[in-house]
């Protein structure tokens, strides 16, 4: 028959979309377009045969039939009734309706499912008299209902099961990976490029492998088996327009490839210290034929035998903990992991899948790269090293949640007491958060002086349908590169900021330890979020300069959203997240100011002045700052909001109080200017103190500002006091009780704001 071009979505598991992408393109498919739950592209039969054979990471492959509105039962039943069923079902044969629906008036899925069922049977019945029947398990083809909007998208399930289900798996341990998302993990962490480079033996181990998924998945990629090749079953195979002799050459084409494969050049073992989950594990090597290609053995992580051969890839999916409790159980197993790996395993490289970023803080590694997944509904970090001394540590990062007696500490009273507080601050900053779809807040800051902490909460990018209805955000587009693997998901996240600050020498250093415990060990609840996703950081006075010191290495950068915008955060490797949130209102003051204006940013620290400009219809940003991390950040923003020109969006390394007193005559209609408060950095060519050098700086940055141009300045130092008598010549307008937002109403130093233009 012939092999029409077919429109295909291909589904795949959250943050697994460009993996699909890739795989379908190895087959030939084109115009394909990575999206958030999976992969649209078209395909030929013989390329759709070839996906279900050979994708390790999809779901499902669905092949859309119909495209029609569908508010009601009866529009559904009719746009149904609209497809010719006898092309693809025999009166005979069997058929499932699976259904989703988001934000559709139809909103019980069963009953759509069924409406579904019978409008095809109800069209076989009137032009036959005879009706096929239902059969859940494996029907002759299985039908995909998605309502969106009230419409519905109808597609026939080409996998007919999902395709991680590859057919060797029986008996499993407690808590098992996924087929495909094991796959994911070995894809991510490069075992495929290993494997290709191969010129001598590689290497792979599973120190933890439960049932084997991971050290088979990692055989299958090996040996180029493809996953599909054991199933016997898929929703083509009872389809009318199946090509059987088509089916055929390509199951015997992966038999020839597999048969030319050499296992001799692989050492693949996994381990485990349970001998029912060994016994589970040599179980399903058996029923994948690969019991002669990876050895399954019991043995204790403290044992586990150094790295069989000079290259390789140590991949593990260890326990997560899902309370603080049980992350300081589980501590000293991810330590004698990282002991493990530095100890037995130089030269190699590691991969660890953890729902609780914290404890992969305690491997003593750094990582080099780190990816969301998600294992069912558990949020996890893939973490990637090298296992290279180079990359050892011998303390935990900055950021990382203190290993304690949570359980201990929850007890005391002075807990209960801060969680109340908390809590309270939780309900009606989070109610004001919400109304006014604020997503990034305060929500304490030293409300009871013994608990001298702040609290912040961070919200990643759509994660209160903060861009519905507004006319000035950005339509949607594309993360930069680097900050792909952190925002692919399809779910929302939460991340709490926790700055202690730094108690005085007279504070007892116990009752300091003690308070702190209390409140790392009630947060996460109080505040409703993943132990994991809570970072810590002790705030001391800084050295002059310090706002450009770099504390890590981590490079984990998140996505959030403020005002219709995406920003990129770091908890973990500077002072500071990247984000002022005390300044969100200036910004916005900003973006209103900017409609056509050329916008200057001086000191442009991570570029999210400019991006409000920009946002606002700005003609041209220029942003500068000596630091070039911080520059690559602002790029990075800029770029997330679809601001990609570089000849509208300029960034300029330099001393700002230097390039201010350089001969220029570019002028701009809008400046944002808000210096350190004090700098003495080797990198400036003079030091800097905003009291002192407040008149002069204004006066060098007003060179630069057109006769009809505003000048908004800002600064950070709580007792500043502006020098109106130097300055009043000029129009100043103290803004600053109108930048103060809510969640800083307690305090009301936190920056001071002025507008500046020339007097009329």
């Amino acid at each position: 028959m012939p092999q029409s071009d077919l429109s295909l979505f291909v589904t795949a598991p959250a943050g697994t979309a460009d993996l699909a992408a890739e795989e379908v393109t190895a087959c030939g498919a084109t115009e394909v377009r990575a999206q958030t739950a999976g992969v649209a592209c078209r395909a030929t039969l013989e390329q759709a045969y070839r996906i279900c054979l050979w994708s390790r990471v999809a779901n499902r492959v669905l092949r859309p039939l119909a495209e029609f509105q569908a508010p009601t039962p009866e529009a559904l039943y009719a746009g149904v009734q609209g497809v010719d069923w006898q092309a693809h079902l025999s009166p005979d044969g069997t058929l499932a309706v699976d259904c989703t629906s988001n934000r559709s008036q139809i909103t019980h899925t069963q009953f759509a499912a069924l409406k579904v069922k019978d409008a095809v049977v109800d069209q076989f019945r009137e032009q036959t008299g005879r009706r096929p029947s239902v059969d859940v398990t494996a029907p002759s083809i299985r039908l995909h209902l998605h309502l969106h909007r009230d419409v519905a998208t109808l597609s026939l399930d080409l996998s007919g099961d999902s395709l991680h289900r590859r057919g060797y798996r029986g008996a499993q341990g407690a808590a098992p990976l996924k087929e495909n998302l094991a796959a994911a993990v070995l894809l991510r962490a490069g075992w495929q490029k290993l494997v290709a480079e191969a010129g001598e033996a590689v290497g792979f181990v599973d120190p933890m492998c439960g049932s084997g998924t991971l050290a088979i998945e990692a055989a299958l990629i090996a040996l180029d088996i493809a996953p599909g090749s054991l199933r016997t079953y898929f929703g083509f195979l009872g389809w009318r327009q199946h090509d059987a002799v088509l089916w055929q050459s390509l199951l015997e084409e992966a038999r020839e490839r597999r048969a030319v494969a050499d296992p001799e050049q692989y050492v693949i073992r996994g381990y485990d210290r349970d001998a029912q989950s060994v016994r589970a594990a040599r179980e399903n090597l058996a029923r994948a034929g690969l019991e002669t290609c990876v050895r399954i053995e019991r043995c204790e992580l403290e044992a586990l035998p150094s790295a069989p051969t000079r290259r390789g890839l140590l991949a593990v999916n260890p326990p997560y903990g899902e309370r603080l409790g049980e992350v300081r159980a589980l501590a000293p197993l991810y330590a004698l992991l990282g002991k493990v790996l530095r100890e037995r395993y130089l030269g190699w490289q590691a991969a660890v899948l953890t729902g609780n970023p914290p404890l992969g803080k305690e491997l003593l590694l750094n990582a080099k790269r780190t990816h969301k997944l998600y294992n069912g509904p558990i949020e996890c970090r893939l973490l990637r090293f090298d296992v290279d001394p180079a990359e050892f540590r011998t303390k935990r990062a900055p950021g990382a949640l203190p290993v304690f007696d949570a359980a201990a500490a929850r007890a005391r009273p002075g807990a209960a007491m801060f969680a109340n507080r908390l809590r309270k601050n939780a309900a009606t900053l989070g109610a004001w958060a919400e109304a006014q779809r604020v997503t990034c807040y305060r929500v304490y800051d030293a409300d009871m002086p013994e608990y001298a902490f702040s609290i912040d909460v961070y919200a990643e990018a759509g994660s209160s349908g903060e861009d519905e209805g507004r006319s000035d955000a950005p339509a949607a587009r594309d993360a930069p590169t680097e900050a792909a693997d952190e925002s692919s998901a399809h779910s929302a996240a939460k991340w709490i900021y926790v700055q202690e600050y730094a108690p005085p020498a007279t504070v007892d250093a116990a009752k300091a330890r003690a308070r702190r415990e209390e409140v790392f060990a009630v947060v996460p609840e109080a505040l409703g979020a993943e132990p994991g996703a809570v970072f810590v950081r002790t705030r001391a006075r800084q050295r002059g300069g310090a706002q450009y010191d770099k504390l890590a290495e981590r490079g984990e950068f998140y996505t959030v959203s403020e005002g219709g915008l995406k920003f990129l955060v770091n908890f973990t490797d500077y002072l500071d997240t990247g984000l002022f949130l005390d300044h969100r209102l200036t910004r916005a003051r900003v973006r209103e100011l900017a409609a056509d204006k050329r916008f200057l940013n001086l000191f442009g620290y991570t570029g999210t002045a400019s991006v409000y400009a920009a946002a606002g219809g700005a003609r041209t940003t220029t942003t500068v700052d000596m630091s070039r991390p911080y520059l690559d950040w602002a790029r990075r923003n800029l770029e997330l909001n679809g601001f990609r020109d570089s000849a509208r969006h300029r960034l300029l390394q330099h001393d700002v109080l230097t390039w201010l007193e350089t001969a220029s005559t570019e002028r701009f209609d809008l400046i944002f200017l808000d210096p350190p408060t004090v700098s003495r950095s080797k990198r400036m060519t003079h030091a800097f103190e905003v009291q002192r050098d407040h008149v002069a700086l204004i006066r060098s940055a007003l060179k630069r500002l057109a006769r009809d141009g505003v000048l908004v300045f800002s600064n950070n130092f709580r007792k500043f006091k502006l020098d109106a008598a130097a300055l009043a010549d000029l129009d100043v307008r103290d803004v600053t009780a109108a930048t103060i937002p809510r969640d800083y109403a307690r305090n009301p130093k936190i920056h001071h704001c002025f507008e500046i233009r020339r007097a009329r």
